[in-house]
């Protein structure tokens, strides 16, 4: 397992301070506010852990209230809104300062056998024949050398690998408002560590990295890296509907069907290397083209 991605699992850990309260803290992001895959995964963590383990996520529903303080603990409080035969719901809320800055309901179902359908996988290139992001990122000369090693750094623990050039990377032109990436952890999981939750809250932390990369691609934007856009999570919406592990590649496949009012939609659908639907996902985030653009 690498450095990294022992420092990512070690930050979701939350620590318990009451039967239904975690804290949790923070790491240094590319923007100057906790990343909102981290908030979403270290709150479903805080949900998951009220839950008995026969009964696993299958949706989670969020909103994004406040930019979070990076320098600053976040502590999760989990309402117990349902126990079922079947089901079992709950709600959690992050608060910092005395304010919540996020707001996150999840439900986890007992296993069941029914009807099976799925949409297929589209094609993309294996991903071993991809370059890391890391690679790419070290080949723009247009991106100013401390934003690179930010980006670096914050995606350490992940494998990500584009499949086209990322929008940061190409731009200026419109294109397809169209994405995909690969990606999985920067090493096995293995051991204690290795349960359907982790799995299931690795993924939600990755999906807030690139979904509305789609949008940009549409307008020829390249992004906060090159700051010709700003944006930031509303909010997010995933649906697990099958088994999956986040230590094997996955595959990311991301539109963009709308753009209006200062706001972008993304939606996207999450498959294993061998073509199962793992994860739907939908978010909708800020993106406004500062003035002198």
């Amino acid at each position: 397992m690498s450095k990294a991605l022992q420092g990512l699992l070690d930050l979701l850990d939350l620590e318990q301070i009451e039967e239904n309260i975690f804290r949790g803290q923070s790491q240094s992001a590319v923007v100057p506010r906790v990343f909102g895959g981290q908030v979403a995964a270290q709150a479903l963590v805080a949900a998951g852990r009220t839950v008995s383990a026969d009964r696993l996520a299958h949706s989670l529903h969020a909103y994004f209230l406040r930019p979070g303080d990076p320098g600053a603990p976040i502590v999760y409080t989990v309402e117990r809104m349902n126990d079922g035969r079947s089901f079992t719901a709950r709600r959690v809320v992050a608060v910092q300062h005395g304010q919540p800055i996020f707001a996150l309901s999840a439900s986890f179902q007992r296993h069941e056998d029914g009807l099976e359908h799925q949409a297929p996988m589209p094609s993309a290139p294996d991903p071993a024949t991809l370059p890391t992001s890391q690679d790419r990122l070290r080949g723009y000369d247009h991106i100013a050398p401390e934003v690179v090693e930010k980006f670096i750094e914050a995606r350490e623990a992940i494998d990500l690998r584009y499949v086209e050039e990322p929008p940061y990377g190409k731009f200026g032109e419109p294109r397809e408002p169209h994405s995909q990436v690969w990606f999985r952890t920067n090493g096995k999981l293995e051991g204690p560590i290795d349960d359907p939750l982790l799995h299931v809250v690795l993924a939600t932390y990755v999906s807030d990295m690139t979904l509305l990369d789609s949008v940009l691609l549409a307008h020829g934007r390249g992004g906060w890296a090159v700051g010709d856009v700003v944006g930031a999570s509303l909010d997010h919406a995933m649906w697990f509907h099958r088994p999956f592990r986040a230590d094997e590649w996955l595959l990311y496949d991301q539109e963009s069907p709308s753009a209006s009012g200062g706001r972008g939609l993304g939606q996207a659908r999450i498959y294993t290397q061998d073509g199962q639907l793992a994860i739907s996902v939908i978010q909708e985030g800020v993106v406004r083209v500062p003035r002198e653009h």
